[in-house]
């Protein structure tokens, strides 16, 4: 959404209920965490249809709008939560709903969400995410629809935040809070944004964050776009861009509203080719991820583990005071990136080591950076657990998935992130409109 477009608010109640929608901007707001918008109602609910299972297990909600609202010009960018109450309920039932406010203006930074990523693996109503097809989870059979509320986040010691929030609350505020708190140049968008590279060419960095695994190849092709044209590429998440998750329009017609487990990256890696084999023929196969982000996906990518610093004399390393071997616990998992590329030039490892978990083949990490111009380079993290390091918002949960949990806040984590954003901040814009 943007500044000026109305959004509708489809709201089932069972039984019929009177509710009410504050929407919040999410932020740091002196550490409160999010700043009160506007209050929708109260309004009538009413008990929508549930939608039939349609071809391929798919589950498109079609109910009316219980609510609408034209975004005021006046909004800036950001991720908004609308938080649901039911009037005269004892315990007060709440929910999310959530949405992005986008803008166009030239900005330092572009937080792009990972919501792909909550849709696939979204189970509402109860098991129709991209995982819980009858004949396997991880094959080309299913499609989600955005046309439905986000469930309980299914890999949490159940967060009840996840309820209508998909992975944002758990993920990717954190880094959202501390950007917002240091008073960086921040503007917002969704992974659909990035099926062309326009809006991410008028920022000197674009910020993958979280859990980033389901892209549409028309985002790959624009980080590559974006990479050759000197936009910085700061890939703050894992498992990133595993999974080829073309766009399709919804059954009446409106674009982009469907999501479906295409086939493997990886191009001709072993990993792609055994993934087809057992659970394909997938119609699509997207090329080599690591000759973009510096690192690969792998057959067993789950877990947790420290930090473990390499190359210390590396600039990203300034002011934290870590020794090659030196460890941040916890704060590698629970997806990791490794295999770095031997045909990157100047690519450099800047922490390496294992991921554990109960029940799974210890794994190996690596943490890789290189330059892509002279002015800009790729930094890839290898872990969803980074924004955990950067700041712990009111009421924010820790992670725990698979058994494995990150720490928390850091300051060499802190100051990392800070000396990469102060070398993107150094350099020119890749384009330099008038500001």
């Amino acid at each position: 959404m943007a500044a000026g477009e109305s959004i509708r608010f489809m709201v089932s109640t069972n039984p019929k209920r009177e509710f009410v929608i504050e929407i919040f901007r999410t932020g740091y707001y002196a550490g409160r965490g999010a700043r009160l918008m506007t209050t929708l109602g109260p309004i009538q609910g009413k008990t929508q249809t549930l939608p039939v299972i349609g071809r391929r297990r798919i589950r498109e909600c079609r109910w009316g709008p219980a609510a609408e609202l034209t975004i005021p010009e006046d909004w800036p960018s950001g991720v908004y939560l609308g938080r649901l109450t039911l009037l005269d309920s004892e315990p007060a039932w709440q929910s999310y709903t959530i949405f992005i406010v986008r803008d166009n203006r030239p900005a330092d930074l572009l937080f792009q969400c990972s919501d792909n990523t909550w849709q696939a693996y979204n189970r509402w109503p109860t098991d129709f995410s991209l995982y819980q097809h009858p004949r396997g989870k991880l094959g080309p059979w299913a499609d989600v629809s955005f046309d439905r509320p986000y469930g309980l986040f299914p890999k949490h010691n159940p967060n009840p935040q996840t309820l209508g929030s998909g992975e944002f609350l758990s993920f990717e505020f954190p880094l959202s809070y501390w950007l917002e708190a240091q008073g960086y140049d921040v503007s917002y968008c969704s992974n659909r944004d990035l099926t062309t590279p326009d809006r991410a060419r008028k920022c000197k960095a674009l910020l993958s964050v979280g859990h980033d695994e389901y892209w549409d190849i028309r985002q790959y092709k624009s980080a590559l776009e974006l990479r050759n044209a000197g936009v910085n590429l700061l890939f703050f998440s894992a498992n990133t861009c595993c999974w080829v998750s073309p766009f399709r329009p919804s059954s009446d017609g409106r674009p982009d509203r469907i999501i479906s487990r295409g086939g493997p990256y990886g191009g001709e890696s072993r990993w792609a080719i055994e993934r087809e084999a057992e659970h394909g023929p997938f119609p699509q196969r997207g090329p080599d991820e690591g000759t973009l982000l510096g690192a690969r996906n792998g057959f067993e990518v789950m877990g947790s583990g420290d930090w473990t610093c390499r190359n210390a004399g590396h600039w990203v390393y300034a002011g934290t005071g870590m020794q090659d071997g030196d460890r941040i616990p916890g704060l590698v998992g629970w997806e990791v990136h490794a295999d770095p590329p031997g045909k990157l030039p100047g690519l450099e490892i800047l922490a390496e080591g294992t991921v554990y978990a109960r029940g799974v083949t210890p794994t190996p990490y690596a943490a890789t950076i290189y330059p892509s111009s002279a002015d800009s380079f790729v930094f890839n993290s290898s872990t969803i657990f980074w924004a955990q390091g950067l700041s712990h918002p009111p009421g924010h949960q820790l992670p725990w998935v698979h058994w494995v949990r990150p720490h928390g806040p850091d300051v060499r984590v802190e100051r990392m992130t800070r000396n990469l954003l102060d070398r993107v901040l150094a350099a020119p814009a890749a384009e330099s409109p008038t500001r």
